[in-house]
């Protein structure tokens, strides 16, 4: 029973970090996609993620289309704002990678276009909150997953 995380191009070590935590107590994979907003020896990507990154189980990938190379047949959900349908219905499996976009802009719209049938966003009940913070997000995300599998 686990989950994989992919972040694509993180810009904030802080919530990479966080987010690596959450992978590790979750027992989940981190995929990390380049380009990364930081150096992954940044001070506070490690402050974020603790002492805990040496016990991560992470894959780096170059960029995205190594990323989709290597696990192109891999089942796959992403996560967005222009998604219309919530990720409480994202039909979770054992091994699923749930694909997060980077914090400034989110997945790339070549991504949202192709994989539109896989998109679900996390319902705002606000009108005056654009999107959850990356790391809340992956939270909500994953241990909604845990639930249903």
């Amino acid at each position: 029973m686990s989950l994989n995380i992919v972040l694509i191009e993180p810009e904030i070590p802080n919530n990479t970090g966080n987010i690596g935590r959450l992978a590790l107590a979750s027992g989940s994979h981190l995929h990390l996609v380049k380009p990364f907003g930081f150096k992954i020896d940044d001070t506070r990507l490690k402050r974020a993620g603790l002492d805990y990154w040496q016990h991560l189980s992470i894959t780096y990938y170059e960029n995205i289309d190594e990323f989709f190379s290597i696990n192109k047949d891999k089942n796959m959900a992403f996560l967005s704002s222009h998604g219309t349908t919530n990720h409480w219905d994202i039909p979770f499996e054992s091994d699923m990678f749930l694909i997060f976009g980077k914090e400034s802009v989110g997945l790339p719209k070549t991504i949202i276009e192709k994989h539109s049938d896989k998109l679900f966003k996390i319902p705002l009940y606000s009108k005056h909150v654009r999107s959850l913070n990356l790391a809340n997000a992956v939270s909500i995300v994953i241990y909604e997953g845990l639930k249903n599998i």
